[in-house]
């Protein structure tokens, strides 16, 4: 690959400092940003307690976990991340690390992130960490990606845990809100990367990717994403009905909701133009990660406020005291 084509992407000419990036970028970390988010919000829900420490070296742990799985995934993927625009700048296709490396990596952060769940966590959280690692790399990345255009729909049950991983390592059990929020992330899951494929056609046309649009068609997509969409927002509620959650919440999710479908209707009316990629589902596929995180961000300030509020009614008065 040529310097100024690594240059470009961010790379420097220092060989560690290099090597360091792309160990870095092989770990996807605008992914993973998403399921430490995720996670940490489980993590403070949950009613229980535990350190400072302790919540700081879990966040750490599901990070390596995400970061294993991507790692692993990148190392299966290489033929696919070499024919598609999207992912030929990747660290393996540049020829920065080898698939050999990302290998080793792979094992070696999934090892680390499980002996640190186990070690500051509990068993339930440590399992539940192992099977989404696994079950991304053997069910998704292995089996489903290349034979099934359900394959988004399924393999996205790995990317709805991290919020139960995160609640069971605090309360070593589960309840209905870290259920919720995985069927929040389920449902999130198909019309986000279904979004991504209208857009990227032509791309896993190319890398002959069974994707729905590619599987079906493009109108069927956007039929399928109007109707995940309104799964989406009917689920997003479900906190608030188990009254896990307030009416600041409620209005968060009220405003998130009324743009997303807005979005969702624009993608579905909008025309496809010859060898033209369709600008309506990169904008969905942008609104969707802003609305995931918004949505959960909408968790935690619910709760802070719920949490202030209920203190200060319950502080004792002058008179009582």
């Amino acid at each position: 690959m040529e310097v100024k084509t690594l240059l470009e992407e961010g790379y420097s000419n220092n060989i560690f400092l290099r090597k360091t990036k792309g160990y870095y970028e092989l770990m996807k970390p605008r992914v993973m940003s998403l399921v430490i988010f995720t996670a940490f919000t489980g993590m403070f829900l949950a009613p229980d307690q535990i350190p400072i420490l302790n919540y700081l070296i879990i966040i750490v742990a599901v990070a390596l976990g995400a970061g294993s799985s991507a790692a692993i995934n990148m190392w299966f993927d290489e033929d696919i991340d070499r024919t598609m625009e999207r992912t030929k700048l990747r660290p393996i296709p540049l020829g920065i690390v080898s698939k050999n490396e990302a290998l080793v990596l792979g094992i070696l952060t999934g090892t680390v992130s499980l002996i640190l769940m186990q070690w500051f966590s509990n068993s339930l959280a440590t399992s539940l960490l192992l099977f989404t690692i696994l079950f991304y790399i053997f069910i998704y990345t292995f089996w489903l990606k290349r034979t099934t255009s359900l394959n988004i729909v399924i393999g996205g049950a790995a990317g709805a845990i991290p919020p139960i991983i995160g609640w069971t390592s605090v309360t070593p059990e589960i309840s209905l809100l870290p259920l919720s929020m995985f069927v929040i992330i389920f449902f999130w899951t198909p019309p986000h990367f279904w979004a991504l494929s209208v857009y990227r056609f032509n791309d896993y046309a190319k890398a002959k990717v069974p994707m729905l649009p590619n599987v079906s068609s493009i109108d069927e997509t956007k039929k399928q994403i109007i109707y995940y969409t309104i799964i989406l927002i009917a689920s997003s509620y479900l906190p608030y009905i188990d009254k896990a959650v307030g009416l600041i919440y409620f209005v968060i999710a009220t405003i998130l909701n009324f743009f997303l479908l807005n979005s969702a209707i624009k993608l579905k009316k909008s025309k496809e133009k010859k060898s033209i990629p369709n600008t309506e589902g990169l904008k969905f596929f942008a609104l969707t990660i802003f609305y995931l995180f918004s949505l959960f961000a909408g968790l935690l300030i619910d709760h802070v406020i719920m949490s202030v509020s209920y203190t200060h009614l319950t502080l004792p008065t002058n008179r009582e005291v």
